[in-house]
């Protein structure tokens, strides 16, 4: 193997010998074979985290091993005093995290992009070094208690690794996405124990679609993922199956459907709500001009004094907390309950809001099942008959996991076959279904973003999902423009411009002032009709020049361009090297633009369908 620099000029990098290389790019059974490793890479990068993160928790709370920070009621005695500071402690060291990554990235590099970023917009690159210091800033977070999901950090790392290895073999861009998605599926397979899971959350969220040439790499990548996790850190299951089948009123069955609409309209006003919240937090900190390092250490401050004043629950991820919810014993009342979402909705808003590194993945599926069991606890106080569905108190849970789960992150498929996988039961999983897709058009119809897409909307970006529209940006005005052009000044007598335009050479000619600065677009027809429809006051140039505000600027995409031409109504416009000093640097077509555009299309439709370019 030899040592090149990276393209994209990120550092080195290692490339595969020339012929290995080749035989990756022509062979399908070679993108298979390297889904695999992806997924052994993934699924050692998941129990890696995981296991680093227990043992800070042990550490920073004395947890007996194994023992997990949120099934805690109480925090232990003679710690209650101080434990507030665990997660302002973790707040600080993530402050230096952040300085010294921000340092070492240095000026004019752009900042870290996730998978669904990289697969929209880049075609799939990744910084490999950056992901790494993503998952660590991750594990710090969670493993301080706060309350952040490890999710975001098992999707960075194993999804760099994958574009890693990916540009090693100079994967076409197709590819290069593919194996992007499948260190994600691997990871999310990892994470839970679920290859389905896994699987569907590349196909949704991270390559933007499903095809069949795509299900062979991300399958085989997140039973890989699944596997290798389960070997190095067995995890018990988040459901017991044998709880869903104590139905109240016989088997599960189609008239539960009703009750299951309502609860994920429920979760999708919730989900809205703490979507909105965490901008809401976010915007606070920033108000305060707080520098950003500072962040945290206040951040940790308040999720610390709030598990203090209501319950260690809400610490950390919630994967404690979460098996002692869906525990078909546990009894909670209904206000404490209530209180419980709200604390646990406030310490996610904070902790993401004050710059903790993590996301909303697992939170989601504990306030789920929190809005779940407060749901079928309700409901019978203002649902005459609700006492007469089957669907236990565990199942309801499930269900609003799931669906408050497909609000926030955005994936319905994946929280159905999450739900399928961890119960087993087709009959709660068609429930689900129902209260999956309710809750995802209500989110997609009234907010219209999952948390990841939101986020992106609030950067400035246009990105709705991980459909690759990059390449929509990078074929813009100035590689598809003409540069042979020779404007005329705009002071040239019309006798002298009809002598070097006559009627047959190109129809159109661009003009400029006496500053060289653009004045405008001539017909040629319609400057010799014009001189010949002329009377005692000779025809010049200023009186058929068009087009003087419309133009084009090079850094323009295919898009922005189609919707100047549809603006102006002209079939040409001008391009220009910036709206202040107006010099023209080149012409483009209406006609050029939509046929460029057109072959585009049709070959992101091959690649999708997996036929030759």
């Amino acid at each position: 193997m030899k040592l090149s620099s990276s393209p994209s000029g990120t550092g080195p990098w290692v490339q595969a010998p020339l012929r290995l290389r080749a035989w990756v790019r022509a062979s399908e059974l070679a993108l298979v074979l390297l889904a695999a490793v992806t997924g052994c890479l993934g699924g050692l990068a998941v129990a890696a985290m995981s296991g680093a993160t227990q043992i800070l928790r042990e550490v920073l709370y004395r947890l007996p091993s194994g023992q997990r920070l949120s099934s805690l009621t109480a925090l232990p005695e003679g710690l209650s005093g101080l434990s507030f500071l665990a997660p302002a402690l973790g707040g600080a060291v993530l402050g230096l995290m952040l300085l010294v990554s921000t340092r070492g990235r240095g000026k004019g590099r752009r900042s870290v992009v996730d998978p669904i970023e990289a697969n929209a917009l880049h075609g799939g690159r990744m910084s490999l070094g950056g992901s790494l210091d993503v998952a660590a800033q991750n594990v710090v977070s969670n493993g301080c208690g706060a309350s952040v999901g490890l999710e975001a950090g098992y999707t960075q790392v194993a999804a760099g690794l994958a574009s890693r290895l990916g540009i090693a073999f100079q994967m076409r861009r197709s590819d290069l996405r593919t194996l992007v998605g499948c260190g994600s599926a691997a990871a999310i397979a990892a994470a839970f124990g679920s290859p389905l899971t896994g699987a569907f959350y590349a196909f949704e969220l991270i390559i933007g679609t499903y095809t069949i040439a795509t299900l062979a790499p991300v399958v085989v990548a997140a039973l890989c993922g699944s596997l290798v996790a389960r070997a190095l850190a067995p995890q018990p299951a988040l459901v017991d199956v044998g709880a869903l089948a104590l139905a109240r009123n016989g088997p599960v069955g189609a008239g539960d459907t009703l009750p299951c609409l309502v609860l994920g309209l429920a979760c999708a006003g919730f989900a809205v709500l703490l979507m909105r919240g965490v901008t809401l937090v976010e915007r606070g900190f920033r108000a305060s001009r707080l520098p950003a390092p500072v962040r945290p250490v206040l951040g940790g401050l308040c999720v610390g004094g709030l598990a203090l004043a209501t319950t260690p629950q809400i610490l950390s991820a919630g994967h404690g907390a979460l098996h002692v919810h869906l525990a078909p014993e546990t009894a909670t009342g209904l206000l404490a309950l209530a209180g419980l979402i709200v604390a646990k909705a406030v310490a996610s808003a904070v902790s993401i809001g004050s710059g903790f590194r993590g996301g909303l993945f697992f939170a989601s599926l504990f306030l789920g099942a929190l809005v779940g069991r407060l749901f079928a606890g309700f409901a019978p106080l203002v649902w005459p008959g609700f006492d007469g569905f089957s669907l236990a108190p565990v199942g309801y849970a499930v269900i609003g996991m799931s669906a408050f789960a497909a609000a926030i992150v955005g994936g319905p498929l994946t929280m159905t076959f999450l739900a399928l996988e961890m119960t087993g039961s087709f009959p709660v999983t068609a429930l689900v279904l129902a209260s999956v897709i309710a809750s995802a058009l209500t989110v997609r119809k009234t907010f219209g973003y999952s948390f990841a897409t939101w986020r992106f909307h609030l950067r400035g970006e246009s990105i709705r999902s991980a459909h690759d529209v990059g390449w929509m940006r990078s074929l813009t005005v100035g590689r598809m423009m003409r540069k042979d052009i020779r404007p005329v000044p705009l002071d040239t007598p019309m006798a002298t411009f009809l002598r070097a335009h006559p009627l047959g050479s190109p129809s159109r000619v661009v003009a400029v002032d006496g500053q060289g600065r653009y004045a405008g677009i001539i017909l040629v027809p319609d400057a010799h009709a014009r001189a010949a429809a002329s009377g005692a006051r000779p025809a010049e140039l200023t009186d058929v020049v068009r087009y003087a505000e419309a133009f084009l600027l090079a850094d323009m995409s295919v898009k922005q361009a189609a919707e100047a031409f549809d603006e102006a109504e002209s079939e040409a416009l001008a391009v220009l090297d910036g709206a202040e000093s107006r010099r023209v640097i080149g012409l483009l077509t209406e006609s050029h633009t939509l046929k460029r555009y057109s072959e585009e299309l049709d070959r992101q439709r091959r690649s999708m369908l997996g036929e030759a370019a």
